[in-house]
C-alpha cells in the first residue's frame, strides 16, 4: 500500500460511516411513511396531483400513491382483482352500489358500506386549433363537422370507463333533441364491426355493445379512459373527443359546450337523460349493473372495507372533499355549485 493510500484510509472510513448513517436515516424515514393507495377516475388525476402534494405536506408521515383508471376499472381493481386500496374515487356514483354491494353464494359480501357524492360535470366536444375544421365548428355545426368523412372522433371504452358510455348517451340524446334521425349511426354506430344499432322501446333508446368494441374504419378511435384521449388529441391522432368539461378546461383545450338537455349535467333533465341506455357487452356485467341508464353526472368516493389504513384514508377523503368543494384547478364542479 502506498503512502497516499494510507493517508486517505481514515478519511475513507469516515465518509463510509457518514454515508451509512445517511442511508440508514433515509431508509428509516421511508419505512415510517404510511402509503395511501388511491384508485381514481382518470378525469381526477390533474386535481389529485395538487391534493397529493398538499396532503403530504400537512401529513409528513403519509405517502399518497394515486393510480388513474376508467371508473369501472377502478372498482374492478378491488372487487375482481382483489387489489388493496385505501380510497376509491369514481366518475359515476351508481357504479359503487352496482359493483361493490354484492350478493355472493352463501351470503352478502359488500366491498364497502357507503359512499359520498361530491362533484358533477358535463360532457363536451373537445378539440384543438389543429383539429380539422376547427375554424368552422360551432354550437350549431358540431354535428355536421363530426360527421364529415375525414374527421376522426374519439371516446373512451364504455366497458371500462363512465365517460365512454356517457359519450354514447350524448349521441343518442342528440339524435332525439335535434330531431336528426341517423345522427348516432353517422357519428358512431356505422363505424364499428359489428355496427352499433339503436333499439327503441316505449320512449327509451338503447344500444347493446358487443363483448369487444372493434372500429371498422379510422373514423372513430376508442381508448381505455377519457384522460388517455388527450394525448391522442394533442398529437393530431383524432380531431375531436367526447370529453368531460373539467378535463378539457384542465388541459387548456378548446371545446363546444352542449345543450343541458343532452350533456348529462343537470338534475332538471333527469327524466330526459334516462331515455338513453347503454347495455355493456361483457357477460360478467350481467350481475353487476349491465344496463347503464342516462343520469346527471355525479362523482363519488368510498373507502373499501379492505382498506389497509382506514383512519388515514378517512383523513385523506375529508381533505380531498374539502379541496373538491373549492373547485377550479381541474376539479369537476362541486355538487350544488354553478
Amino acid at each position: 500500500m502506498t503512502g497516499a493510500s494510507r493517508a486517505w484510509g481514515p478519511l475513507g472510513v469516515i465518509i463510509l460511516i457518514l454515508l451509512s448513517a445517511t442511508v440508514g436515516c433515509l431508509a428509516m424515514e421511508n419505512k415510517e411513511k404510511t402509503p395511501i393507495r388511491v384508485l381514481a377516475a382518470g378525469s381526477l388525476l390533474l386535481p389529485l396531483g395538487g391534493v397529493e402534494t398538499r396532503f403530504e405536506a400537512a401529513k409528513p408521515g403519509a405517502d399518497v400513491q394515486v393510480e388513474g383508471h376508467g371508473s369501472i376499472q377502478v372498482i374492478r381493481q378491488v372487487t375482481d382483482l382483489h387489489s388493496t386500496a385505501d380510497v376509491v374515487l369514481v366518475a359515476d356514483e351508481s357504479l359503487i352500489p352496482d359493483m361493490m354491494y354484492r350478493t355472493m353464494e352463501g351470503g352478502r359480501q359488500n366491498y364497502t358500506d357507503g359512499y359520498i357524492p361530491f362533484a358533477t360535470n358535463a360532457m363536451v366536444i373537445a378539440y384543438t386549433n389543429q383539429s380539422r375544421y376547427a375554424d368552422e365548428i360551432t354550437n350549431d355545426t358540431w354535428r355536421e363537422v363530426l360527421a364529415r368523412p375525414d374527421v376522426r372522433t374519439g371516446f373512451s371504452n364504455p366497458m371500462l370507463d363512465a365517460a365512454g358510455y356517457r359519450a354514447l348517451m350524448v349521441a343518442i340524446l342528440a339524435e332525439s333533441y335535434y330531431h336528426d334521425t341517423g345522427l348516432f349511426d353517422r357519428l358512431i354506430g356505422s363505424h364499428f364491426d359489428p355496427p352499433l344499432v339503436l333499439e327503441n322501446d316505449n320512449g327509451t333508446t338503447a344500444v347493446t355493445l358487443p363483448s369487444v368494441l372493434r372500429p371498422s374504419d379510422k373514423k372513430v378511435a376508442v381508448r381505455d379512459g377519457s384522460i388517455y384521449l388527450m394525448s391522442l388529441l394533442s398529437a393530431g391522432g383524432i380531431d375531436y373527443a367526447f370529453e368531460y368539461r373539467s378535463v378539457a378546461e384542465g388541459q387548456n383545450l378548446l371545446y363546444i359546450p352542449l345543450p343541458a338537455e343532452i350533456d348529462l349535467s343537470s338534475p332538471a333533465f333527469r327524466k330526459e337523460y334516462a331515455r338513453a341506455r347503454v347495455v355493456l357487452g361483457f357477460e360478467r356485467f350481467s350481475s353487476l349493473g349491465r344496463v347503464r341508464t342516462g343520469s346527471p353526472i355525479v362523482y363519488a368516493g368510498t373507502i373499501p372495507n379492505t382498506a389497509p389504513h382506514p383512519e388515514l384514508a378517512k383523513e385523506f377523503m375529508n381533505f380531498t372533499l374539502a379541496e373538491a368543494e373549492k373547485g377550479g384547478n381541474g376539479w369537476p364542479a362541486p355538487l350544488g355549485g354553478p
